[in-house]
């Protein structure tokens, strides 16, 4: 035997008993969070792409203002490689090695730029967020695009989706909408 054979094997006896741990921990997140309701299926048509789709990476989702409170239920935890297409009747998150997410039109409340969320930090206002309804709960989920430079388009295309029943950029103004009640 060599002069550091123990030392290897206790080192290895604690690596195998931290994943165990980190294993453990994902097991009760996944338990606690059952009652979250899955994620809307992909439609067969998601209705026509108003963007260039994006690649990049799908960061993960959280609980809506709680950057670190990620959701593991369903597999909206596990970050992965995607493309983000913003289509008519939401956002596709076509995800490389988990399941899609589609984020419907009318779910999104909100989508901002931001600089990390839970394990994924980046520059200032390097993150896509997009606020959205997951059942009765408001989630964030994170997309970091490959390219920095289509976040403006991104985030404009998306916000665009959130104006239920008002065409892309024609929102009334406050004084508009006043004018027409």
């Amino acid at each position: 035997m060599g002069q550091y054979t123990g030392a290897v094997l206790i080192t290895i006896a604690i690596i195998a008993v931290l994943v165990a741990l980190i294993l453990l921990g994902w097991r009760n997140r996944l338990r606690r969070q059952s009652d979250i309701a899955a994620p809307p299926a992909v439609p067969a048509d998601p209705g026509l792409l108003l963007a260039d789709p994006s690649e990049g990476q799908y960061v993960c989702t959280t609980t809506a203002g709680d950057w670190l409170d990620r959701i593991a239920a369903h597999q909206l935890g596990i970050r992965s490689n995607a493309t983000l297409g913003v289509h008519a009747d939401g956002v596709l998150l076509a995800r490389h090695g988990a399941t899609d997410v589609f984020i419907p039109a009318a779910t999104i409340t909100n989508v901002q730029r931001a600089s990390g969320m839970a394990g994924k930090f980046v520059e200032k206002d390097g993150l896509l967020v997009i606020t959205w309804a997951l059942g009765d709960k408001a989630v964030d989920t994170g997309f970091r695009p490959r390219y920095h430079q289509e976040l403006p388009v991104l985030l404009k295309g998306i916000a665009a989706l959130g104006r239920a029943g008002t065409p892309n950029d024609e929102k009334p103004s406050p004084a508009e909408d006043k004018e027409n009640q």
